[in-house]
């Protein structure tokens, strides 16, 4: 019954997009068109709505590919057309519900006012004259109204499309170079110093060209990492470029090789295995509930890494993290595991690793600040957004990382470390504003 209410909230929620996408192209492109009727000349008006009947065919094709291109491959992923289109619905759609918003406020402005100026009114209409002065000031009161929501409106529709004209052009692939230091609880002094560099979140394929998994990889290998990991995602869906974004990570260069882990969307395009085999094709290693001893200056550490780690069963109950990854831990050793989804860290710190990293977050894509709050949309998903969280090792994964901590200002001698790195692709909407990609270099030290 439960999974019944789980499906059909997501075919409302779904139907609900659908619906808003076709209101919005349907808002703005009849706007477009009266705009056009505006034109002078016959010629170039029908020459404009010509043009604008084309874009709409093109809008239209376009939408339809990005639905059946899984199956018959209709449109090349990663072409400029597929993330323009993500930018103009995500944008529009924004842009529409603002402007509605806008209108539903004047809305109800126009019904509730009457009601509360009413007895105020009255008194001044008695005393006012009856003539053409009194119905001018009515009416100056009325266009007073009218250009504040008009304008309101304008300002509304506007902020989603500059915002995400931003995000899109400039932020997305404006790739920023982490670097950060991690202390561990007993890391041995062999392994001080050591560096780990890190991808995540690649999303090859409409958003993401290979041209730009080229240069990131390009811009990791001048970290000079000695191990480097993959944290998961190098696709978006199936038919995309996976086997050319791996040919691509094969070009990273460390001492220690090239690692991996899969993510969701690798299970939602059954690229799992596929995955893995190319990792191997080229030499590197996708660890799938696996791990493997890796040893520098003579000394070994443990590296763990595990498929996309659900958080629901498929009757839609609450899955337990890291399942049967117990006798992949290592005691007398520094554990690293890499997990695609940062939720698996409060099991991972009561199994005793003493670092996770992880992607999946993306930052959130989009961050910004509205009355000393900074909204996040992964916040929805996750308490762990980006960047570094601790909690002590052995600490009950059931507990919040609150309740580990509590009271406040404890202080643990040996705590367990994630760091979620913020991606290099987009999911949804090929847009990031002040979150940009990442590309970490970590270096640990002794605690």
């Amino acid at each position: 019954m439960f999974h019944d209410s789980i499906l059909a909230l997501g075919a409302l929620v779904a139907l609900t997009v659908l619906a808003l996408a076709c209101l919005s192209q349907r808002y703005w492109f009849a706007r477009a068109w009266r705009f056009a009727g505006l034109i002078q000349g016959a010629p170039a008006r029908k020459a404009m709505r010509g043009a604008l009947l084309l874009l709409l065919l093109a809008v239209l094709y376009a939408a339809f590919a990005g639905i059946t291109r899984n199956v018959r491959g209709t449109v090349s992923r990663g072409s400029w057309w597929t993330a323009f289109l993500g930018f103009w619905l995500s944008s529009s759609i924004v842009s529409y519900l603002f402007i509605k918003v806008v209108a539903g406020v004047d809305w109800g402005w126009r019904r509730l006012r009457p009601r509360y100026s009413i007895r105020a009114a009255v008194p001044a209409l008695s005393s006012a004259p009856a003539g053409p002065e009194r119905i001018a000031g009515a009416e100056a009161i009325d266009h007073s109204r009218r250009r504040f929501f008009h304008a309101a409106g304008f300002v509304a529709g506007a902020i989603p499309f500059v915002s995400a004209a931003y995000g899109f052009a400039e932020e997305r692939f404006r790739y920023q170079i982490r670097e950060i230091e991690i202390p561990l609880p007993n890391l041995p002094r062999a392994l001080d110093g050591l560096r780990i560099t890190q991808l995540s979140d690649i999303h090859a394929g409409s958003y993401m060209p290979i041209s730009q998994v080229r240069r990131a990889v390009g811009m990791a290998n001048e970290l000079g990492g000695d191990l480097i990991v993959v944290t998961g995602d190098f696709l978006t869906t199936r038919g995309d470029p996976l086997a050319d974004c791996i040919a691509e990570l094969s070009r990273l260069r460390g001492p220690l090789g090239v690692w991996g882990c899969n993510g969701n969307h690798e299970i939602y395009a059954r690229a799992e295995a596929k995955s893995a085999e190319l990792f191997a094709g080229h030499g590197m290693r996708l660890l799938r509930k696996e791990n493997a001893e890796v040893r520098w200056n003579g000394t070994p550490f443990n590296l763990i890494g595990v498929d996309y780690q659900r958080q629901r069963d498929a009757d839609q109950n609450r899955a337990p993290m890291l399942v049967g990854a117990e006798p992949l831990v290592r005691r007398g050793m520094t554990n690293i595991l890499l997990s695609h989804n940062p939720n698996s860290f409060p099991r991972a710190a009561e199994l005793g690793i003493e670092l996770s990293l992880a992607g999946h977050t993306h930052g959130g894509q989009v961050k910004v600040e509205i009355l000393d709050h900074r909204w996040n949309p992964a916040l929805f998903l996750t308490p762990y957004v980006a960047g570094i969280y601790r909690r002590p090792l052995y600490s009950a994964s059931q507990l919040s990382d609150e309740e580990v901590f509590s009271p406040p200002g404890i202080q643990q001698a040996a705590t367990s470390t994630i760091y979620v790195n913020r991606g290099l692709g987009t999911i949804g909407a090929p847009v990031r504003i002040g979150v940009p990609p990442e590309i970490t270099k970590i270096t640990l030290r002794c605690a």
